[in-house]
Formats: C-alpha cells, structure tokens, sequence
C-alpha cells in the first residue's frame, strides 16, 4: 500500500540537493525543478508495468559506458520488487553489459532484452530512458567530445514518440543534455552552452530529469518512489561495486576516460556509495 499519493516536497528537495546540485559541473543538473520530481514519481507510482531503455556506446572503449547499466537495473528491480512488471531494453552493442550488471544483483537476465522496433505488441505502462542518447536537432546521435556516434546507436529514442501516440507515459533521465528526455531543456541548454548546441538531444518525453549523473538521477527515482511506496526498493549497500566490476569485467569505460574502470562520469566508488547511502537516509525520514 502506497504511503503517500505524492512525493512530499522536502523529500524532492533533498534529492535534488543530492543528485541535481551540479557536482558534474555541466550546468544541466540546475534546469530542474522540484516538481519536475513531484510530477514524474506520481505519473509513474502506480503503474504496473514500466521499460526502462537505457546504454550509450562510448566511441573510444567499443563498448557501453559505465552511466546508465546501473541506474536501469535499479529502477527496473525497483517495480518488479513493488510486485510490478518490468524489463530493459538496449542495442546489440549495450545488451551485454547491461545483463553483467543485472546478474551481478540477482536482477533476472531474461528480462534484458533487445528493444523492438514498434510497440505494436508491447504495451507497458510506462517507459524510462535513462543515460540514452537522443536525437539532436540534425538527426544525428552526439557523445559529449561532440563525436557522432549514429553507426553504433538504435534510434531507441523513436519509442518515446510511438509510446506518445499510445498514451504511453514518459521520463527521461539525464546529465549532459545529448540524452533522450533532454529536450524538455533544450533551449536553456543552448543557452548555457553554446558550444554544444549541435549536439543536444531535442528528443522531449513527458517527464525530465536532469541529474549531475544519471545514475544518481535514476537511483534518486527509484528512491522518490520508495517514498510514495512505503518500501525501499532503491540500491543496498556492496551492489554499485559488484555492478561496476561485472559491468568492467564486460569493457564498459567510465564515460569521461574512457577506461573501464570502477567509476561513473569520474566519480569513484566512495562517491557512488555515499550518493546510496544519503538517498536511504532520504527515504527513511520520509517515512518515519
């Protein structure tokens, strides 16, 4: 049973705090809003069946980056601890990584899939996009060293129009404004830096969320979640260690370096805890 019918406004605020104070630097991270939180976890509390799509093809590593496998596992276990249905959807060049990422946290590898090209017989409540790029305005898929990266990326990104024509809802979740959702800031994003301009995503969904990384944005929802839930059913202790070793055991290269190493976007594995531990805390008060 659900303990709130939305996300109360201290516990948004204090996720943004954590996970949307531009700790990146980027700048994206501060065009949110509070009720940008508010209005995505009501949208998507009481589904009962949610995609999260997610994998970016880092140019230089040839294989996923290390932003992204982490988040869309969380989120999905999330649902599917809520007694909800959930799967991941990606591209061949992601698809491996990711289902490292799923097994290293007991996360059913048969719910890791290919993404359809149609929804024509998939229906689900929901669908998140979280850490996947997103068209820019010339059609083209752009990693942040402004490199065209559309050979090796699935125009995933059009599902958010289909799951648009079917009353699909739908988020997305990002940091450095070249991801699918992000377009809901695109013209602030232009804004702030012009220098990147042709590179962001103008790909829109009916929800945003721009976070100073992603995985932290979708850990912060699957926390924002929790709150309205009553449960926990965000990352524990000890699982973005095992995440990160599977998924460098598999190639996938921290987004920055390029390197497979046990970081996200720079930030290393005492960063990543203490974001896990602090969203806990979040939860806990919310629910005392």
């Amino acid at each position: 049973m659900s303990r709130y019918l939305s996300l109360p406004k201290t516990a948004a605020e204090e996720l943004m705090a954590l996970v949307a104070c531009d700790r990146s630097g980027r700048g994206i991270s501060k065009l949110g809003r509070t009720e940008d939180w508010r209005s995505a976890a009501s949208a998507f509390a009481h589904l009962g069946s949610v995609v999260v799509i997610s994998g970016f093809y880092v140019l230089d590593a040839h294989a996923a980056e290390t932003d992204g496998p982490g988040g869309a596992v969380m989120l999905a276990r999330a649902f599917l601890e809520e007694g909800r249905r959930a799967q991941i959807w990606t591209d061949e060049p992601c698809i491996e990584i990711i289902k490292a990422a799923a097994r290293s946290v007991s996360f059913p590898e048969d719910l890791v899939r290919i993404a359809p090209e149609k929804l024509d017989s998939e229906t689900p409540g929901g669908i998140i996009f979280t850490e996947r790029p997103g068209r820019a305005e010339d059609g083209h898929y752009y990693n942040f060293r402004k490199k065209d990266i559309s050979a090796w990326t699935a125009p995933l990104d059009d599902l958010a129009a289909d799951a648009a024509k079917r009353g699909i809802v739908t988020l997305g979740i990002g940091d450095g404004g070249n991801e699918a959702g992000m377009g809901a800031f695109y013209e602030e994003m232009k804004k702030m830096h012009p220098e990147y301009a042709d590179c962001f995503s103008t790909v829109r969904t009916d929800h945003a969320l721009a976070a100073d990384v992603s995985n932290w944005g979708a850990y912060a929802f699957a926390a924002a979640l929790s709150c309205i839930w009553g449960s926990w059913r965000g990352p524990n202790d000890g699982e973005e260690l095992a995440m990160l070793k599977a998924e460098a055991a598999c190639g996938a290269a921290d987004g920055m370096s390029g390197r497979p190493e046990l970081t996200v976007d720079g930030f290393g594995i005492d960063v990543q805890s203490g974001i896990i531990s602090a969203l806990k805390k979040i939860w806990e008060a919310s629910v005392r």
